[in-house]
């Protein structure tokens, strides 16, 4: 898989994908990271990527020109199949891996863009929010089948979880837009294929949450992890939130590890981890019940907690 990153401050990549799984998965050949300075597209001396909101507010909005020119840029660089970065320390940014095209030095000149037309339909539209009229032109780059599929973070977006974790995984090739400041211009929106929230809540950037959703996804892929299946039994793979997990000593002032995690009867294990799964997530995460299919065995066992507990 292919994982690249649009963004104002790149360096903040460098410590999460340079250590731990993230490094683990590129040096197995599994993952190629770069991470793309949004300011190599522009074209002034203070190399600006963001101005005053129309309309006036408070904080600065992020100019959509240099996203367009960086995502035409990044685009047909990939459908060409030309290695965006390869050069590049796979743990560090691609900072100017990759400039502004001969073909793209002006795109506040264009009428239209390979990309979606500027402003036919930004998030609000593309979420329903502005109504079902708005059309967005077919881009060019949709077309090219090297073309990233696209993913910008934003409050309004797709609330993230392991669902999503799991689609995104079976991408070839992720491009996270990460905004700043007080937000992006709506057209900029056009180019998003996907737009995911982490949850009701702000960070201070969009690189923060792209490394959230980077983390959960390529921890999905095969390889990453030491065991085949060290995936399947985290917490949400199956709806459930994990069971608990001990190791040496047995005893540890006091507090034992449960008599069946030493008994050598896997059987009797599988049963006990799956039991703690469904009470854990019946205390904890009463909602996540909804949408795990259940045995009859896991529905006897819940009717028991409901009875201890007088529910």
């Amino acid at each position: 898989m292919i994982i690249e990153t649009l963004s104002t401050f790149p360096d903040m990549y460098a410590s999460v994908m340079g250590a731990s799984m993230m490094r683990i998965a590129q040096e197995k050949g599994i993952l190629e990271f770069h991470a793309h300075d949004l300011r190599d597209w522009t074209h002034d001396r203070h190399r600006t990527t963001d101005d005053e909101p129309y309309g006036g507010g408070d904080g600065l909005v992020m100019k959509c020109a240099p996203i367009f020119e960086a995502y035409e840029d990044i685009c047909s660089r990939a459908s060409g199949q030309q290695l965006i970065g390869s050069k590049q320390s796979p743990f560090q940014p691609a900072m100017g891996s990759v400039g502004p095209g001969d073909a793209h030095k002006a795109s506040s000149a264009r009428a239209k863009s390979p990309s979606g037309a500027f402003v036919r339909a930004g998030l609000s539209e593309r979420l329903g929010v502005a109504g079902p009229n708005a059309v967005q032109e077919e881009s060019t780059c949709n077309k090219n089948a090297g073309k990233p599929y696209t993913i910008f973070l934003a409050p309004q977006g797709r609330r993230f979880d392991d669902a999503a974790a799991c689609e995104l995984a079976k991408q070839d090739h992720l491009l996270f837009i990460c905004g700043h400041y007080e937000g992006i211009d709506e057209r900029a929106y056009t180019l998003a294929d996907q737009v995911i929230s982490l949850g009701d809540y702000v960070l201070t950037s969009g690189e923060l949450a792209s490394m959230v959703v980077i983390d959960a996804v390529v921890r999905k892929l095969p390889g990453v992890l030491g065991a085949e299946t060290g995936a399947l039994g985290e917490s949400f793979a199956d709806g459930l939130l994990e069971y608990p997990q001990y190791t040496r000593p047995a005893n540890f002032n006091g507090m034992e590890v449960p008599p069946v995690l030493l008994s050598g009867n896997h059987g009797a294990v599988d049963v006990w981890r799956r039991q703690q799964s469904l009470e854990r997530t019946w205390r904890l995460r009463p909602d996540l019940l909804e949408g795990v299919t259940l045995t009859d065995a896991d529905r006897a066992f819940l009717q028991t907690l409901s009875t201890v507990d007088g529910r």
